[in-house]
């Protein structure tokens, strides 16, 4: 394709920086809304945003992970064809607005979040929820698993760390349904960060512990924000499983007709985003690794990580736009 530069892995070397653009649109669409109480009102602005933007790359892509089915999504919903069609044949797995009731009370850590991968590369998770374990770069292999207990895991990244247990802090999210785990992780000893939403920037703060004091992530999020996740991490090196949870028939049914078969199976992180992947993520309000959309009298300032798989490259981007039209 003229003007872009491919390389092996079949995806051109200038959508590494393009797609930072749709993750700034989103994240300025969502922040103009955040702190007002209207979930439904940000997510929306920050999905007209993003798929306005993603139409404008030169890629032939189809929407895996999405806003849901065709039925219940208008735009972005899975099996949506995006892109201007002339590029490479690609997966994307998106959520224009992580953590929506986030934004919505301008708490920490909302993100507008994408990933793109080779054609076939991502796991088609359907809309359920998954349990998941992971952790950063720099621990030996198998270092975790889903199959051990909490008490087994945390342990674990004691051991590979050199470090007591109370020096562990594991990430959560605040649900009931965490109740047991919350109380097992309390008694090794290990200290608990609970967040109430927002799983994908839970798990990529395991990559960095200096900056985010989050060591290990564990518990049940949902599957689409799973493979975000997972695609992060290929990018920057960690340790991920996910098991989804087909616990009704009327789950495993949409789970087949995604050519999901095994119920039971632990994907890893190269299962549920394999090839070569790139990956964006816009801070919309504050974070532990991003800060969120300032707006200036006469510019708009965004923070961006775009990270890419083949090559662990992980590029900081904080823009500062002063042509503001192009957010209208």
């Amino acid at each position: 394709m003229a003007g872009t530069s491919t390389d092996a892995s079949g995806l051109d070397r200038i959508l590494t920086l393009e797609i930072a653009r749709v993750t700034e649109r989103a994240a300025v669409a969502a922040a103009r809304l955040r702190g007002r109480g209207d979930e439904k009102a940000a997510d929306q602005a920050a999905v007209d945003a993003m798929r306005s933007e993603l139409n404008r790359l030169p890629i032939d892509g189809v929407v895996v992970i999405g806003e849901g089915e065709r039925d219940e999504a208008p735009m972005l919903y899975i099996g949506e064809e995006v892109g201007n069609r002339e590029g490479a044949k690609v997966d994307i797995a998106l959520d224009p607005l992580e953590g929506t009731t986030i934004c919505a009370k301008n708490l920490p850590n909302s993100l507008a979040v994408i990933a793109i991968a080779e054609k076939g590369s991502l796991l088609y998770a359907a809309d359920v929820y998954m349990e998941k374990i992971a952790i950063g770069p720099g621990y030996p292999p198998n270092t975790v698993a889903l199959d051990a207990s909490p008490t087994d895991n945390i342990h674990a990244v004691a051991r590979a760390r050199g470090v007591h247990v109370s020096q562990v802090t594991a990430c959560i999210l605040d649900r009931p349904r965490h109740a047991r785990l919350i109380e097992e992780v309390r008694a090794t000893g290990a200290a608990i960060s609970l967040i109430g939403d927002g799983d994908v920037a839970g798990i990529i703060h395991t990559t960095d512990p200096e900056q985010t004091g989050i060591h290990i992530y564990l518990g049940i999020g949902g599957a689409p924000e799973g493979v975000l996740a997972a695609a992060a991490l290929r990018c920057i090196g960690g340790q991920m499983q996910g098991r989804l949870q087909l616990n009704t028939e009327e789950k495993l049914a949409r789970a087949a007709k995604m050519g999901i078969t095994d119920p039971r199976k632990i994907y890893t992180m190269e299962e549920m985003a394999s090839g070569d992947v790139l990956f964006a993520a816009t801070g919309v309000t504050d974070g532990n690794l991003l800060q969120g959309v300032r707006f200036t009298p006469d510019a708009i300032v965004t923070h961006t990580i775009v990270m890419r798989s083949s090559s662990r490259t992980v590029r900081e981007i904080k823009a500062r736009h002063q042509d503001l039209s192009k957010f209208d």
